[in-house]
């Protein structure tokens, strides 16, 4: 399997799109660590293998470094980093003051940065890879989430820069996000009509499943994707249909 005998890390890994990462990593024969604020409400296994899970704030540096050497010293080694952790509530930027979306940035662009300088000795020595989990609303206006848009923005550039100062030892690549079916789907596109709606807004008519965004996760850090680094793998159905092709009473026969 592509991952047989590899240690991999997902930060936030415990539910969602990270929760289907961390199943992927499972699926294809990684020894996988979920590092999270809180421990997942069921045992995440797949294929006979379970996940071990560390409760870990990924905001506090002194532990994250602590949370590293640990796994240097029991594991052995560290091949995959899965920079997943992260979120926003929806908030107007007039409905919060600068501090609150400074909070947003931080937890989607700074940790993910302090995350990986943390894991980068144990990377090098394996050669490994970094996966950051990017967003489209990092690429087109976000409104509601502007602060994390702009944070996912400059994840990508970051992924960019790091694959480029890491070479040749590190891999580092950014799967960028469209819309996932989680859990918490209903909290944003509202009851199942919503949420099927939604999904006919994208060119493959639904939203995307957590597993398929943990293939595409897995894919990256594989040898497959050996000469793959500083790029971004868009996962999003073919994105979103431009409002102007319905808006438009041209015919559309001709």
């Amino acid at each position: 399997m592509e991952q047989d005998g590899r240690v991999a890390v997902v930060t936030g890994g415990t539910r969602g799109v990270g929760a289907g990462i961390t199943r992927a990593f499972l699926r294809a024969g990684a020894h996988v660590i979920v590092c999270a604020r809180r421990p997942p409400d069921a045992p995440l296994e797949e294929a006979g293998r379970a996940a071990a899970f560390i409760p870990l704030d990924l905001r506090d540096p002194a532990a994250v470094e602590a949370f590293f050497a640990d796994v240097a010293r029991t594991r052995g080694r560290l091949d995959v980093l899965v920079n997943n952790a992260g979120g926003t509530p929806y908030r107007l930027l007039g409905e919060g003051d600068a501090e609150r979306h400074a909070r947003v940035v931080a937890l989607n662009l700074t940790v993910p940065l302090t995350v990986s300088l943390a894991a980068y000795e144990s990377l090098r020595a394996a050669r490994g890879s970094v996966v950051m989990i990017g967003s489209v609303s990092g690429t087109r206006p976000s409104p509601g989430t502007a602060a994390y848009g702009a944070a996912k923005a400059g994840l990508e550039n970051l992924a960019r820069s790091m694959a480029v100062e890491w070479a040749p030892h590190v891999r580092v690549n950014t799967l960028v996000l469209g819309m996932v079916r989680t859990e918490l789907s209903h909290l944003h596109y509202g009851d199942a009509d919503g949420i099927a709606a939604v999904g006919r807004t994208v060119p493959l008519g639904r939203l995307a499943e957590p597993e398929e965004a943990g293939e595409a996760a897995v894919f990256l850090a594989s040898e497959r994707a050996g000469y793959v680094t500083g790029a971004s793998l868009l996962v999003h159905g073919g994105g979103e249909r431009p409002a102007f092709l319905d808006a438009a009473n041209a015919d559309k026969e001709s």
